[in-house]
């Protein structure tokens, strides 16, 4: 009888209804062995491809909610004046925006480590890291307020009219909290995406936006309050998802969470240099497509060229969610599969969400040049502005199929500690190569915004080069022996007290 796959990190049987027969059989040491034919290869893509999918779809669910939030935020203010909505517009994707992604990517240094630990049958260090995660969440949350409370005269520096600036920088101000709450959001959430607890995060995050709903309507359009009604309604929809992520972690996750430890304090430094590295690469990443936005506004007839890629742009946020998903999927399985010391389980995990990753952006890309010349009339009713966003789709369409795979190799960084690597990988690629490529081809060959953008998806597409090929070598045995250590080292915990906790479970 032909042995079946074994189920190297993710738990995930009761979603498996008849799962295919495989014929890799375990290595002895609950790792795959090679895969030497068609039917070993099928079955483990059938595998690879559950595990990933169940972990993925509540993620991606989960920030699709997250991103509503904001969108029913402009929708709401849009109703009270266009300052007023063009002032809450800047303040949620500039600011607001600039410390999600940094604190996000603080946060995944946490991914890569409790995903390494629950690998390595270490539970309880998850609730160490998580409680390390906190303490420097929050304290880089207090080196963010500067941004917070000085918005005003920073978009006047950047350009912006007077009346837009004051209204942001007010708006700003009044969600800090909001800001507070990612300190205690992320960690929470990176402790369950490790464990492939995601079914709680998807459903905290769909009431959450009903709530999120019910406030603006109740504190806006009821009450009146305008901008501080919406604010409070972002701040407490923001702190809900939080306490009930918390509340879910002490109450219902006995293994990983064993109370509040002295040994969260250990080892701090270290923990800092991976979480900084964290967020310098997904910084990195976030930032150089609103570089792209910022280059198109010095453009001659800046309008057309702002609006038409604000709308391409538009398009491309949507597909980013689910690929947001498949990004902590995959970190989730590389971490636990590395973490066990299946290297060649990690090794064959990436090779599948990468394929049909690719796939993925393939068929966007394929329903992008299909319809270039109608899409925009959901957006727009201009002439103008719908021809300009048809000269863009072929753009779009590349930019879908490099953002399919970008962000999956991304997730393959976080799940191997690689963060700091990447980031020099970025800063070269993005800013050193694609940023002065575009500016060159935009403004000094006058190609316009195809320039600027064009350029810029050569930096995009060096990266995903360089990183694939790095991949391609990776040993992914050495990977694995590197997690061992760190989870060693990292919790904190010395022989004594690793055997005490060991033994008390």
């Amino acid at each position: 009888m032909e042995a079946p796959l074994i189920d190297g990190g993710v738990s995930i049987e009761p979603f498996e209804l008849h799962p295919a027969p495989s014929t890799v059989v375990d290595s002895g040491d609950g790792d795959y062995l090679p895969v030497e034919n068609y039917d070993d290869l099928k079955s483990v893509v059938w595998k690879e491809s559950a595990k990933l999918w169940v972990i993925a779809g509540p993620i991606a669910f989960n920030i699709l909610c997250l991103y509503g939030t904001n969108s029913f935020t402009q929708i709401f203010v849009g109703h009270i004046g266009n300052v007023e909505l063009s002032a809450v517009a800047i303040a949620l994707s500039v600011i607001a925006n600039f410390s999600f992604g940094f604190l996000l990517g603080m946060g995944s240094a946490l991914e890569t480590l409790c995903g390494q630990a629950f690998g390595a049958g270490q539970v309880f260090m998850l609730g160490i890291y998580m409680q390390r995660s906190w303490i420097i969440l929050a304290v880089s949350c207090v080196f963010l307020c500067p941004i917070y409370i000085f918005t005003t005269p920073i978009l006047k520096l950047l350009g912006q009219q007077h009346d837009i600036a004051v209204l942001a920088g007010k708006f700003s101000v009044m969600i800090i909290p909001q800001m507070f709450s990612l300190a205690i959001n992320f960690p929470t959430q990176k402790f369950l995406q490790s464990q492939s607890k995601v079914g709680v995060l998807a459903w905290v995050a769909f009431l959450a936006l009903l709530l999120h709903i019910f406030l603006l309507w109740l504190f806006v359009s009821v009450f009146g309050l305008a901008l501080p009604g919406a604010a409070v309604a972002y701040n407490i929809s923001a702190w809900v998802v939080s306490i009930a992520q918390t509340i879910y972690v002490l109450g219902w996750c006995k293994d990983g969470w064993k109370g509040f430890s002295w040994l969260a304090f250990k080892e701090m430094w270290s923990f800092v240099k991976l979480s900084l590295a964290s967020a310098i690469m997904i910084c990195l990443e976030l930032w150089y497509m609103m570089i792209l936005v910022v280059l198109t506004g010095h453009l001659g007839d800046a309008v057309i060229a702002v609006d038409s890629l604000s709308i391409c742009m538009n398009i491309n946020g949507w597909e980013g969610m689910l690929f947001i998903g498949i990004n902590a999927a995959i970190s989730v399985r590389v971490s636990n599969e590395l973490g066990s010391g299946h290297a060649r389980a990690a090794k064959y995990a990436v090779f599948v969400i990468v394929a049909q990753s690719l796939l993925l952006g393939l068929f966007f890309m394929v329903v992008i040049l299909a319809t270039k010349d109608y899409f925009a009339v959901i957006f727009t009713n201009s002439k103008d502005l719908q021809r300009a966003v048809s000269r863009l789709a072929y753009l779009l369409g590349v930019t879908m199929v490099l953002n399919s795979i970008q962000p999956v190799i991304s997730g393959v960084a976080v799940g191997g500690g690689w963060q700091a690597l990447v980031a020099y990988i970025n800063l070269g690629c993005y800013y050193i190569f694609g940023l002065p490529l575009g500016f060159f081809l935009g403004y000094k060959l006058n190609l316009g915004v195809e320039g600027i953008w064009s350029g810029m998806l050569c930096g995009t597409a060096l990266q995903t080069l360089v990183l694939l090929f790095i991949i391609w070598k990776t040993n992914w045995k050495d990977e694995a022996d590197q997690a061992t250590e760190r989870v060693r080292i990292w919790g904190g915990v010395d022989n004594d007290e690793e055997n005490f906790e060991m033994d008390s479970r």
